[in-house]
């Protein structure tokens, strides 16, 4: 917004769609089903941004550093810190769904169509192949399927390249430079769409699930938001603390990316925004670029929480009881499981089915959850995205590169401009 007008910030804005959608949807669900075709064109539109929006940043702030010791270090911290999150986010959802027991009591007589589970469970998330196809054998391939460890990988080495061609790079890095400044430009103009692209896309939702949809399963609702705020609340306010970052003032700079993910139930439509927003708080552009599409592949906190306290929810809801053994071995198994959950289509519905299957549990079990899965999709990929944010703040400041002075300035911003 520019300075000297007054006016509806973007937030405001996002929040007022978001409302308006439901309205619309529950009291004319036919018209609300029929706008999913303009949801859609928004969500395309932020879509096309990922690609050479973290393409070119990536190379300009590797190229900057030159340094490959430097980016090791940076992979093996976001590593760590990521597998610490998620698996203290494993033993949160397992904890949660023991405590509140939200499958007792659930009425198991119709569980729709189960074909889709049955497709999922019979497929698996192969480690090693995953592994392997994170290097690209045809990177314009890669980009026009937004793979984005791919992408991350390819433009790592090609910025090392060029800042290691010298004066034959300079000119690389000046177009690299350009474009990113372009696409954060294309960013706010897309952006200004979001409230219509918002308001079409619950619309469609509240049209075609109806909110009957949550009475049924409810408790489940309640247990999944609550074991994530717990988890917001314990771990990654905690990490803030513990590197010193006001939690708070970040939210506030990256409060309308979490949002769009919130409302769009997609962390791909947050992230140029948030890539923006984390620049301007101080974090350097290297080390946005290179953890945050990263950890959108291995740090999924919120998908990662929901595939333990589902199957658990399954089990109870089957009236079969898993005792600490079996409990520990579960959330042994989605520590791998749910790694990489992001490059594999479906995956959520692939490692639940799959784990539930590997369990001995009833895989039709799945399909109870199918029907809410919208609702619990918008809260773990919300979760998703402020875990990454933390993630990138984490890195930043263990690499000390986010230093006190450039966290006062930040915390004083005005992030609505």
């Amino acid at each position: 917004m520019e300075k000297g007008k007054k006016g509806i910030g973007l937030t405001t804005q996002i929040f007022i769609g978001l409302i308006l959608g439901v309205l619309f949807g529950y009291i004319f669900p036919q018209y609300g089903i029929a706008l999913k075709p303009i949801g859609d064109i928004f969500l395309r539109m932020i879509k096309m941004i990922v690609v050479p929006l973290i393409f070119s940043a990536l190379i300009m702030g590797i190229a900057g550093t030159g340094d490959f010791k430097q980016m090791g270090r940076l992979g093996f911290k976001a590593l760590v810190w990521f597998e610490v999150a998620t698996t203290i986010a494993l033993i949160i959802g397992i904890v949660v769904v023991n405590v509140l027991q939200p499958g007792s009591g659930v009425n198991i007589g119709n569980v729709g169509d189960t074909s889709a589970v049955n497709a999922a469970a019979k497929k698996s998330v192969d480690m090693m192949q995953m592994l392997i196809d994170i290097v690209p054998t045809n990177i314009v391939d890669s980009m026009s399927r937004g793979s984005l460890l791919q992408i991350v990988f390819f433009s790592t080495f090609f910025g090392v390249a060029t800042a290691a061609a010298g004066k034959y790079g300079e000119p690389v890095v000046k177009l690299a430079e350009s474009v990113t400044q372009i696409m954060f430009h294309f960013t706010m103009y897309v952006m200004k769409l979001a409230p219509i692209g918002i308001f079409a896309t619950i619309s469609f939702t509240v049209g075609k699930f109806g909110l009957g949809m949550l009475i049924p399963l409810a408790k489940l609702i309640f247990s999944l938001y609550f074991a994530l705020i717990v988890f917001i609340l314990v771990v990654l306010v905690g990490a803030a603390l513990i590197v010193r970052v006001n939690f708070f003032h970040l939210m506030r700079a990256v409060k309308e990316p979490l949002l769009l993910a919130f409302t769009t139930a997609s962390s791909e439509t947050a992230l140029p925004l948030l890539i923006e927003r984390l620049q301007k708080f101080g974090v350097p552009k290297h080390i946005v670029t290179f953890v945050l599409p990263t950890g959108y592949s291995f740090n999924l906190d919120g998908g990662t929480l929901y595939s333990s306290l589902a199957v658990v929810f399954i089990a109870q809801v089957y009236g079969i009881p898993l005792d600490l053994g079996q409990q520990v071995m579960l959330v042994l198994t989605l520590m791998l499981a749910t790694k990489g959950m992001a490059a594999v289509p479906g995956a959520v519905l692939i490692t639940i089915a799959g784990t539930v299957a590997a369990f001995g549990l009833p895989v039709e079990g799945v399909a109870l959850i199918l029907g809410v899965d919208r609702i619990l999709d918008m809260g773990r990929t919300a979760t998703n995205v402020v875990g990454n944010t933390i993630a990138t703040i984490v890195v930043a400041r263990w690499e000390n590169a986010l230093p006190d002075d450039v966290l006062k300035v930040a915390y004083t911003l005005n992030y609505d401009e």
